[in-house]
């Protein structure tokens, strides 16, 4: 099993837990007013699924031993990070320029699927 990422899975999850609930509720009138509450709302969610897929893959490294699962585990931690960090600076700052940052995070969650798939197809 891979540490790492069962840590970065748990650690994602638990503040994603955290973090949505702050935003839910303490947050929820600025980020309404601001009309950056839906935006808040993918970050948070795409947080979790990526949580969640970091602990299968840190799992699945234990029977898959290649550098391809790793590869996979460090572009889902990599774009989750850019991803949902942009979206929540962007939510916080009102700076739009982290639009455009974001899409090279779900880039890179895209291509860890892709190597998550190529890794178990390997297998």
């Amino acid at each position: 099993m891979n540490k790492l990422f069962l840590q970065a899975g748990a650690l994602l999850g638990a503040i994603g837990v955290m973090i949505g609930a702050f935003g839910a509720h303490a947050l929820k009138p600025m980020l309404l007013a601001s009309g950056r509450f839906e935006t808040f709302e993918t970050g948070v969610r795409y947080q979790f699924y990526h949580a969640i897929a970091l602990i299968l893959v840190g799992i699945l490294s234990k029977n898959i031993q290649n550098k391809t699962i790793s590869y996979s585990g460090y572009c889902l931690l990599s774009g989750v990070l850019i991803f949902s960090g942009a979206l929540y600076t962007i939510c916080f700052t009102g700076l739009n320029v982290f639009g455009a940052v974001a899409p090279i995070g779900g880039t890179l969650m895209v291509i860890g699927w892709l190597l998550l798939f190529w890794s178990v197809s390997k297998k």
